[in-house]
């Protein structure tokens, strides 16, 4: 493994996260050097709009508040509905839980809102959430485009306030519940337990880490690079926010002490060379390597809090290889981080811009909605089948590129851009190509439709050359914030620190 410097400024050989073999003073030039790094991959992100301004903070915090005070009220009127005891209803209690990117504190303009609504259990997912609170959400001011999500494996409902995305699942809770208690999951039935796994994780992981903000900066990077490379995407067979959480929690662990550019360095050297499938664990304050357990799966990853599992993945075959490649990639352009020509824009250089010069065949996956107003639904139901595309492919002896990004075909002047949306998955195999289309497209099109309540739209499945590709343009971007990353008066006199090769 590579060097990594302390903060005091000595270098220490390191072979694994424990074992430290030798300390020698660490030249000035080069902490200075991955001080302006570090001052240097963060004004990129803020010039990429990772940074999120003043007033779209105050304007998110406005939001919750207004969604507590909505929530309160709402579990008051069903109290009184079930005709509760009078001071029943008046300590009827009920609230709103921040989680995901927001609750972690690494989100953007563009990032949704995780909003965890808890309740008494005399407040019925059915009636009370999907139909009462439904009904007060969709009367309220600045709230549109608000649907139930009834069929997913976590039931939630979803809806822009203010101009921001909101997801908000319902759990029926135990009153001052300890989210973290080793007994919740004894007092609360699977469903519940899943709806609270992403509250758990962020919790804990923010417990464990031992710096918040360089914890908070290594994630905005990683998850952008994720994006960029296009290897995001838990439903493509990818890494989730989930995934990259833990990733970036373990590295900021064992190596409390390094400074933003170090940190970067480290996670892929480390996950370059992970021996896989041996799983990644927190626990406690300190990281446990689990060497004698080898788990299922092609890269798992341990939550921190009980019960101990593995958070869940749709990795396969064809999706671990694009992972591991871009984990390659990264850690041989970070270990040239010390050479005068290293810009950090090359780590993040889109993926999109070679896609078409890697495969000489497409699976073309073109959705068609009812209607406009439909084709989110629409959209969501056929990602959250796309782990078994993915997987029946590779029955076929063919690995896949699933291309998380989503396109609009602009040369086909009878279809409505509103309502379509086309995806691109590169294809690969050891053999001539030999696909069953028509077989694949009925095997597909019979899992979309079982057990989905939704307005079914159209989807086809076609195999096209890569001299299809230039015809299609990507669905464009919101307009970046531009921001400027101002260093913390009390981070200019820390000691910076250094990993290098």
């Amino acid at each position: 493994m590579a060097n990594a410097y302390n903060q005091r400024g000595g270098r220490v050989a390191v072979t694994n996260s424990d074992e430290v073999v030798g300390c020698v003073p660490l030249p000035y030039f080069l902490v200075r050097t991955d001080f302006l790094l570090s001052i240097s991959l963060l004004q990129f992100m803020a010039n990429e709009g990772l940074v999120p301004s003043p007033d779209e903070t105050l304007k998110r915090r406005s939001i919750v508040l207004r969604l507590e005070k909505i929530v309160q009220d709402w579990i008051t009127k069903v109290a009184w509905q079930r005709k509760r005891p009078e001071n029943g209803i008046s300590n009827a209690s009920a609230g709103v839980i921040i989680y995901g990117s927001y609750g972690l504190g690494v989100h953007n303009s563009e990032s949704d809102i995780d909003a965890l609504c808890f309740g008494p259990f005399f407040a019925t997912m059915e009636e009370d959430f999907f139909i009462g609170l439904h009904n007060v959400l969709k009367s309220t001011s600045g709230v549109s485009k608000i649907h139930c999500v009834k069929d997913a494996k976590v039931p939630l409902m979803r809806f822009i306030f203010e101009g921001i995305a909101v997801d908000m699942p319902y759990a029926r809770l135990p009153e001052n519940v300890d989210m973290l208690s080793p007994m919740l999951p004894t007092s609360i039935d699977e469903t519940t337990l899943k709806i609270l796994s992403g509250v758990r994780v962020n919790k804990r992981i923010l417990q464990l880490v031992p710096h918040l903000e360089n914890f908070q900066s290594l994630l905005r990077c990683v998850k952008f690079w994720a994006k960029q490379r296009g290897v995001y995407g838990h439903l493509f067979g990818f890494l989730g926010g989930i995934h990259l959480a833990i990733l970036s929690a373990f590295i900021c662990q064992t190596s409390p002490d390094f400074c933003l550019s170090a940190l970067v360095l480290k996670f892929f050297n480390t996950f370059a060379n992970w021996p896989w499938p041996i799983p990644v664990v927190l626990q406690g304050n300190t990281i446990q390597v689990v060497r004698d357990v080898i788990e299922k799966g092609w890269m798992p990853i341990r939550m921190p809090c009980s019960p101990s599992e593995c958070c869940q993945s749709n990795v396969t075959r064809s999706t671990f290889t694009r992972i591991m490649n871009e984990f390659l990639r990264g850690h041989k352009l970070t270990m040239g981080i010390l050479q005068p020509d290293f810009e950090w824009v090359n780590l993040f250089e889109p993926y999109s811009n070679m896609y078409r010069q890697l495969y000489s065949r497409f699976l073309k996956i073109d959705l068609l909605a009812c209607a406009k107003d439909n084709l989110g639904d629409w959209i969501g139901r056929v990602k959250s089948r796309f782990p078994s595309l993915i997987l029946k492919l590779e029955e076929m002896n063919v690995l896949c590129d699933p291309n998380p990004t989503e396109y609009v075909d602009q040369h086909s002047g009878n279809v409505d851009s509103k309502k379509s949306v086309v995806f691109y998955w590169g294809l690969g195999t050891d053999r001539p190509m030999d696909i069953n289309v028509t077989s694949l497209e009925k095997d597909f099109r019979s899992n979309l439709s079982s057990g989905y309540r939704g307005m079914p739209g159209k989807m086809k499945l076609s195999i096209v050359p890569a001299s299809e590709l230039p015809n299609i343009v990507q669905l464009p971007k919101t307009k970046r914030m531009e921001a400027c990353w101002r260093v913390p008066e009390h981070d200019q006199y820390r000691m910076p620190n250094s990993f290098t090769g």
